[in-house]
């Protein structure tokens, strides 16, 4: 039996997007170690990821920006983390950074990966603004792959809507 392109486009999109999926998990692994937020809570664990041969690893001078449910947009909440975040960028414009989206674990894979990488972009375009240039900031999306807290409840659905700034060491 035939397939109609239209089918045949759809797992073509299917493929490349679990292909890209497992392509982001199969890098070095990320390691959870001493606590740190800038806030000094121990609820984002420091992160070590190696990406096409650049590790890059959380500082406690940056914070997690927050987002809302099935959002990518940049609350007041999150301008705030920004523009703390962005001081801190200006401050040391020799540091590249990467910024790695992620959801919570409602929605499917490939809506997540979407979401996330509208996030991460959005975060990136404002540091932009901000005075930040492109060429010090790559961007990822983990969607739901990595979550901060692993309960199934509004708390913790919203730490795991955030995007991460990571430092290149």
């Amino acid at each position: 039996m035939k397939q109609s392109l239209k089918a045949r486009k759809y797992w073509v999109v299917v493929v490349l997007i679990l292909g890209l999926a497992l392509f982001a998990c199969s890098k070095k692994a990320v390691k959870p170690e001493a606590a740190g937020t800038a806030s000094g809570t121990a609820e984002t664990p420091k992160v070590e990821l190696e990406i096409k041969g650049k590790t890059f690893s959380q500082v406690a001078s940056l914070d997690n920006v927050p987002f809302d449910f099935d959002k990518y947009d940049i609350s007041p909440a999150a301008r705030e983390v920004l523009i703390k975040n962005g001081a801190w960028l200006q401050e040391n414009p020799d540091k590249e950074i990467l910024i790695a989206g992620h959801c919570d674990e409602r929605g499917t894979v490939e809506y997540n990966l979407a979401l996330g990488d509208k996030r991460a972009k959005a975060v990136r375009d404002y540091y932009y603004r901000l005075g930040i240039k492109y060429e010090r900031m790559a961007t990822i999306s983990y969607g739901k792959e990595k979550p901060l807290d692993l309960e199934h409840n509004e708390e913790a659905w919203a730490k795991n809507r955030r995007t991460e700034t990571l430092l290149k060491k």
